[in-house]
């Protein structure tokens, strides 16, 4: 009885104990994965630059196969599309089948239709967004467009595979077609924001100028996070119609960041992102599931859609104006605001950002071994229960 006894408080004192020492599992990560072939480093530099690589890494639980290019085939791409990384973006896309594939389930099954990231962001006509996965002679395979009489890509080297999850495979060309690097204009940034139902935030950004400071960064990197009307009525909402110069200012510049970001790449940012406002104060990104959210530390405001995601510029509405803390009733008036510091080339990663205006405290050893002290202690009581 006694043994027994012994052996139930081991078993429940390793339950409280194992979760300890084991690591959580990492998820995939494309780039990460990439960095190992320097082959394909040209392909993976641009899946970083048009954040293709976050759309990817969020899919943890989508069968994926990820058709890549070597260094030339890739020159060729990005010339193809005439340089433009909007362009690009579109076709890294299409390389990014959402099932898996390899050998021997193409010979298994034969030629079938298969949906890619560009067919699911809903820009491709009618089903052109697809790839066409066709059984070649002998032990052959390859892809091509879903278009009529496209040219088919051979998978010249299975990569990685891991059967029924993920696969890479490179192939011999880029998959392309007519329209695929057809993208929005973005030339009239005022119709683009009173088409997405904030005709008021494009009137306040004209009106004092700060429009010429978002139009001045969308070549160098800009997210614009623009309230929707209604976002101006809310009970809350400072009013605008009484506010300073150099407060409106601020609030307009608090509502962007000088660098590129979509809706999901904002999922994978940690700590806070600065703005072009010149503020302290930055917007921290919290994310669930699908929904993402910017805490200004006052109050959130969810990301509600896309409305033109074109690197290094992407137009998110959301459901509420974004404040910064100093300019809530109470606060002093601000003194005017100097220019705003240049937006970085490219998309800078999210600890440059985190780093311009934060420094994480780190927690010293002794802190971090309480959690663990106490659980120990937590295990011995319960393993001296049930011995006595």
């Amino acid at each position: 009885m006694a043994m027994r006894r012994v052996v139930a408080a081991a078993a429940l004192l390793a339950c409280v104990l194992l979760p300890m020492a084991v690591s959580p599992v990492s998820g995939r990560n494309i780039t990460a994965i990439l960095d190992g072939y320097k082959e394909y480093k040209l392909y993976s530099k641009y899946l970083s630059e048009t954040k293709v690589c976050d759309e990817i890494n969020s899919r943890q639980s989508t069968s994926m196969t990820i058709l890549v290019l070597s260094n030339d085939a890739m020159t060729t791409l990005a010339s193809d599309a005439g340089d433009s990384l909007p362009a690009i973006k579109n076709a890294l896309r299409l390389h990014s089948v959402l099932d898996y594939y390899d050998r021997k389930k193409v010979k298994k099954y034969g030629d079938e239709s298969a949906a890619t990231l560009y067919q699911a962001t809903g820009d491709a006509a009618s089903t052109t967004g697809n790839v066409k996965v066709v059984d070649q002679e002998d032990k052959n395979y390859g892809f091509s467009a879903a278009t009529p009489g496209a040219r088919i890509c051979t998978v010249t080297k299975e990569v990685e595979t891991h059967p029924f999850k993920f696969a890479i495979l490179e192939v011999t060309a880029p998959i392309e077609f007519d329209g695929l690097f057809d993208t929005p204009s973005t030339s009239n940034l005022t119709r683009l924001l009173e088409r997405a139902g904030c005709k008021v935030f494009a009137s306040l950004a004209a009106r004092s100028g700060v429009l010429k400071t978002y139009e001045a960064a969308m070549d160098k990197g800009l997210t614009l996070f623009a309230p929707n009307d209604d976002a101006f009525q809310a009970k809350d909402a400072p009013d605008v119609k009484t506010m300073s110069s150099a407060n409106l200012t601020k609030l307009l510049q608090y509502n962007a960041l000088p660098s590129y970001y979509t809706k999901t790449s904002l999922k994978f940012v940690k700590g806070t992102l600065r703005t072009l406002a010149t503020t302290k104060a930055g917007v921290t990104v919290v994310a669930k599931g699908d929904d993402v959210s910017l805490d200004t530390g006052k109050s959130k405001s969810r990301v509600a859609d896309t409305v033109v995601d074109s690197v290094p510029f992407c137009l998110l509405t959301v459901d509420s104006l974004l404040v910064p803390p100093e300019l809530y009733v109470g606060a002093p008036e601000a003194a005017p605001a100097p220019a705003p510091a240049e937006a970085p080339q490219g998309s800078p990663s999210v600890a440059a950002d985190h780093a311009a205006d934060h420094k994480t405290k780190k927690p010293s050893s002794s802190d971090a071994s309480r959690p663990i002290a106490a659980l120990a202690a937590a295990g011995s009581v319960v393993l001296a229960s049930l011995l006595l």
